[in-house]
């Protein structure tokens, strides 16, 4: 994960290199533990998720503190449950590994777990998305990660086709999601390289 993300002023999130947006969410709200500085550690907002073939990152609609939006790179999320309480409304649940910087200690950074919740309307176009998605990065991925004992690149995810899964997406009419039939233009100068902005080339 990485608190605060780089982002346009409407909120989009600055894209890295090869990265293809898949959809938007709005009315969302997002729970995430271990943020410094938060109340208990914890923060709660309602904003929009964005889905990437690289991360998911929820934006909040007005910042909480110095919490503004959370980046969740694809490869670093595990143990993803959707739960459908019976008195409660529908999410998603899981951990997100941090993204340490370079040079800085990992045991420094712990496993966050995150929630989202479906509020407003329903999430038939969302769920199967998502957890396709994800099924999709880890299977493509598998043959790196097998030889390799650090964590992997988050940005390898990018190498993972998703044009097919996003024409194929089935859209429930009562979920507010909206796919990425086009991507958004953005200026390709401001494409990032990395997770880490002190190593970044221009």
């Amino acid at each position: 994960m990485a608190l605060n993300p780089n982002l346009y002023p409407n909120g989009m999130p600055v894209a890295f290199v090869n990265e293809m947006f898949v959809l938007i969410r709005d009315g969302v709200e997002f729970e995430v533990d271990k943020i410094a500085g938060a109340s208990g550690g914890t923060v709660k907002g309602k904003g929009k998720i964005y889905l990437s073939n690289i991360r998911m990152v929820f934006v909040a609609d007005k910042p909480t503190g110095n919490f503004i939006a959370f980046d969740m790179p694809l490869l670093y999320v595990h143990g993803e449950k959707f739960n459908q309480p019976i008195f409660h409304c529908n999410n998603i649940s899981g951990l997100v590994e941090p993204v340490v910087p370079e040079g800085q200690p990992a045991a420094l950074y712990s496993t966050h777990s995150f929630k989202i919740l479906f509020k407003e309307g329903g999430c038939g176009t969302f769920v199967p998305l998502f957890f396709n998605l994800i099924k999709s990065v880890r299977q493509y991925n598998q043959q790196f990660s097998a030889a390799a004992s650090a964590p992997p690149d988050p940005l390898r995810a990018a190498e993972t086709p998703v044009d097919e899964m996003m024409r194929c997406a089935y859209v429930d009419p009562n979920d507010p999601t909206r796919i990425f039939l086009q991507q958004p233009t953005s200026d390709a100068q401001l494409r990032r390289r990395t997770y880490h902005p002190q190593s970044e080339q221009s």
